[in-house]
Parts: C-alpha cells; sequence; structure tokens
C-alpha cells in the first residue's frame, strides 16, 4: 500500500467517523427532548388538582330544629370538609312556607349550590319542587315520608332527593304509648293537627285504632290554623267539664310551633293534665315526656348522606336513613302532677330533668 493510499483511506475514515458521530448526537438530542415532553406530560396529569370548594344551602323552616344545622356541620367537618375551604354554608332560618322560604330557594338556585340540605317535611317539600331539573341534588331531614310523596320509596328514594326520615306514625303510636305509662289513668286523650300538613292523616287513621285497642278514646281537634287551636282551646276551658285527661302531640306545623305551643301548654298548666311533646324545646316548657328524633344525630346521618353526593353519588339512589330516637323527661313535672314515672321509663331516657 502506497503511502497516498494510506492517507485517503484514513481521510475516509475520519469522515465516516465523524458522520457517526453526527448520528449519534442526533439520536441523544432526540431522545433527551422525547424524555422532557413525557416528564411534562406525566408531571402535569400527577400534578395535584386544585380539590373543589362545594357550596351548601341550608334551609331550616322551623327554628326549634337548629341544632340539626350543628349535628350536618359537625359530621362535615369528620369527613373532611373544613368550613371555609373545602365547603361554604350559607344557613337560612326562616318560617316553613312562608314568602321569605320561596325566596331563600330562588337564591339558592340562582347560586347553583352544589347541595341543598332542608328541614323539616314543609321545607324539604319546597326545596324538592324549587331545584327540580337543576341538577341540585336536595337531602332532607326530620321529614314524614308518610303522605307527601317526596320519596318513590325508601330504598330507591328517586330524582334528586334523599335524606333523613321521621317515622310520623309510629312516633306517635310510641308518644301514646308512653303517656299511658305515667298516666296509666287517662282514658281522654286530647291531639290537635294540620288538617292541611300532608303527614298528618295517615298518622291519625294509624292513631285511632291503636287507641281504641288501649281502651283511649282518641279527642281530635282537627285545624287550619293556630287561632283555631286557640278557638277549640278557649271553648274547652269555658265547659264545666273540659274531658280530657292527657294531650298527645303528633309531627304537625301547627301545634309544634312557636305560636301553637305555648298555646297548649298554658292550657295543660291551667288544667293540671300531662302533655308527650315533640320538639325538644316543649320538655322544658311544660311536657312531662318528649319523644323525637335526635336532632344531632339527625344532622350528621344527613351528612353521611351528603357527603356520598358530593363524591358523585345519585342522590336518588341512596336509601333513605331513619332517624335515632331520644326520649327525654321532666320528672319534675311529672311530680307537679302527682305522676309517677316507672324505673323502665326512665331507663329509656336520654335526659331527665329533675
Amino acid at each position: 500500500m502506497t503511502p497516498g493510499t494510506e492517507m485517503r483511506m484514513s481521510m475516509g475514515t475520519v469522515k465516516t467517523e465523524r458522520h457517526v458521530t453526527s448520528k449519534h448526537h442526533f439520536h441523544t438530542v432526540s431522545t433527551v427532548i422525547v424524555i422532557l415532553l413525557g416528564s411534562l406530560i406525566i408531571n402535569g396529569c400527577d400534578s395535584p388538582q386544585t380539590p373543589p370548594v362545594y357550596r351548601v344551602g341550608i334551609l331550616n323552616g322551623f327554628a326549634p330544629f337548629s341544632s340539626i344545622t350543628e349535628g350536618f356541620k359537625a359530621k362535615m367537618t369528620d369527613l373532611g370538609y373544613q368550613e371555609g375551604k373545602q365547603i361554604i354554608y350559607d344557613v337560612r332560618n326562616v318560617i316553613g312556607g312562608s314568602a321569605e322560604e320561596a325566596r331563600v330557594l330562588e337564591e339558592f338556585v340562582a347560586n347553583r349550590v352544589d347541595l341543598i340540605f332542608a328541614f323539616p317535611t314543609g321545607s324539604a317539600i319546597a326545596a324538592k319542587a324549587a331545584s327540580r331539573g337543576t341538577g341540585i341534588p336536595t337531602v332532607f331531614a326530620m321529614v314524614n315520608l308518610e303522605g307527601t310523596q317526596l320519596v318513590e320509596n325508601i330504598r330507591q328514594p328517586g330524582q334528586h332527593i334523599t335524606g333523613v326520615r321521621s317515622p310520623g306514625p309510629e312516633i306517635a303510636i310510641k308518644r301514646l304509648e308512653f303517656l299511658l305509662e305515667v298516666a296509666p289513668r287517662a282514658r281522654r286523650v286530647y291531639t290537635t293537627y294540620n288538617t292541611n300538613y300532608p303527614a298528618n292523616q295517615p298518622t291519625i287513621e294509624v292513631l285511632r285504632p291503636m287507641a281504641s285497642s288501649l281502651g283511649v278514646t282518641l279527642i281530635e281537634a282537627p285545624v287550619t290554623s293556630v287561632e283555631g287551636i286557640q278557638a277549640d282551646l278557649s271553648m274547652r276551658s269555658a265547659a264545666d267539664d273540659i274531658g280530657l285527661d292527657g294531650i298527645l302531640i303528633i309531627s304537625d306545623d301547627l301545634s309544634q310551633s312557636p305560636a301553637g305551643w305555648p298555646l297548649i301548654s298554658q292550657f295543660a298548666e291551667k288544667h293540671k293534665l300531662p302533655v308527650i311533646g315533640g320538639a325538644t324545646i316543649m320538655i322544658k316548657t311544660g311536657a312531662v315526656l318528649s319523644y323525637v328524633p335526635d336532632y344531632i344525630e339527625s344532622g350528621k346521618l344527613a351528612a353521611i348522606t351528603a357527603n356520598k353526593i358530593l363524591k358523585g353519588t345519585p342522590a336518588g339512589t341512596i336509601p333513605v336513613a331513619t332517624a335515632v330516637m331520644s326520649l327525654r323527661i321532666n320528672y319534675q313535672r311529672a311530680q307537679e302532677l302527682g305522676l309517677t314515672v316507672p324505673r323502665s321509663l326512665l331507663s329509656l331516657a336520654t335526659e331527665i330533668i329533675r
């Protein structure tokens, strides 16, 4: 091989090496770019999303039930919804059935809240109607389902609503039984109720035969207003014999209202009649017994349901929960009336006022 030939071969080798090096550099850069792009895509997908802030409109149509809201908020906090961060509440306390209630619901819908929590029965019915077709789910509490058509059934409530029920007829029967345990001689038991309240008729229809089987005459005073309660009680007070041995309050919007209950309480005080009431406030203002759903626990049960909805479960597929019941006894009032509270009843009480 001549020196010239060696030089040509050497130069050819250099050119080839340079060509290979250039291709290698190109592939290396391309690989790096692909890796960087892939990293950006992956990191973009894996980066934490800003958690949603849920807005919940709370409608309370009966002032004594305000602790339901407390229970709801407390449980939502336990479930990880910190107020002001993960969740914002718009709490409205109104008079059920009022123009203000309708206006509040219009605001909730206009503001596109993520969920409406409404109670008791009348307010829940109004909330369902106001949110129909909007995609806003409704959760209820302290609701009597009987006669309301609020849900399709307990297991599958349907549409955009579910919640926590208060079994009206069963509660009325237990109240009557408890009243008779404290006042076994009571044979004429008075109850007044709003005929326009949808849950009342099914309750009365169950209560009548039960009262008869217990040897009790149910003295009914159907009314349509608080003025009707006042007129009925005034008429009885004016009679020589009021014809009553006790008073039973059912889950009614008039007899338990801030205007209706004082009339009944004052009548009972004047005529020394034992009363078994509904709303917790009654046990502190004249009733001997109170048997109602536990307000705090009802709110907590509703929060569990709300959490499921906010996480994506359709409201209408979540079975309706049943409230935890609570018996309270005003032992002092029973003594004032000369009544004996059986130990068996005292053992069931969640609160005893002495």
